[in-house]
């Protein structure tokens, strides 16, 4: 129970990652702030941490819209009277498409939510963390990181690589406050975001990369799981990480070492 007391705030708790690290957090005490857009989801994973014997809220906002974010965030403070830990981890691939096909409303789309949502959850974060010192870790990607072979991912390469750069500003910022900012960057993990993938005519936008037989080396074509990926949010956050801050970790089996 070394989270017990805290309070966490999992943006995209409704499934994969996020639900796995919401589960994960309040099984070591933490008090969870689970939110996502959709109400059913959230509301599910509130309902597994209750059964557990843990404590959780439900807060449904939108990450790219100010207000839901702000009004989230003064119900969790007002629910639990503080934060500690922040896992701005919601996000969308968005649509994959050639760079003079993906069209300006599908750009600003994934821009919106990747980044500015990173943006607004740390922004009103921010002031409540300050008070008693925290840690904060976002979610990107191996994609906009190391790999750049993702055919029309530009949209979504561009914003991990911005949450890397983000991360790293706000670890030096934020330090005197003893404010911790870290990175997890998945490669390929079993949730459902592939598959919501919108994928328009992306040979258009591809270059023919050869991959070695078994195309993660640590685990053959087996993909991680959002419970491993939970078990690192866990550590960064959790003070056996204490000195680590301004860091992304990639946790892919070596996937992105192949090209």
């Amino acid at each position: 129970m070394e989270l017990q007391g805290k309070v966490a705030l999992v943006t995209g708790a409704g499934s994969g990652i996020g639900k796995a690290a919401a589960l994960r957090l309040a099984r070591e005490g933490a008090m969870v702030g689970v939110l996502s857009h959709t109400d059913d989801e959230i509301r599910k994973t509130t309902q597994e941490i209750e059964q557990a014997g843990g404590k959780a809220i439900p807060l449904v906002a939108d990450v790219a819209d100010e207000n839901q974010m702000q009004k989230a965030m003064a119900d969790l403070v007002q629910a639990y009277g503080r934060l500690d830990i922040v896992f701005a981890n919601a996000g969308i691939n968005g649509v994959w498409a050639p760079i003079d096909e993906l069209q300006p409303s599908e750009w600003d789309r994934t821009i919106n939510t990747n980044l500015r949502g990173t943006y607004l959850t740390i922004h009103y974060a921010v002031p409540h963390l300050k008070k008693a010192g925290g840690s904060i870790v976002i979610t990107a990607s191996i994609n906009g990181t190391r790999t750049f072979t993702s055919a029309g991912a530009t949209a979504y390469s561009a914003t991990k690589a911005a949450q890397v750069a983000m991360a790293q500003m706000l670890a030096v910022e934020l330090a005197k406050h003893k404010i911790r900012v870290n990175v997890v960057c998945p490669g390929k993990i079993d949730t459902e975001i592939t598959e919501n993938t919108d994928k328009r005519n992306t040979e258009e936008a591809e270059v023919p990369a050869e991959f070695p037989a078994g195309r993660i080396p640590l685990t053959g074509k087996e993909p991680g799981t959002s419970d491993e990926v939970a078990e690192l949010v866990l550590f960064l956050v959790s003070d056996r990480a204490r000195h680590i801050t301004g860091t992304p970790v990639w946790i892919d089996g070596a996937q992105s070492l192949l090209v």
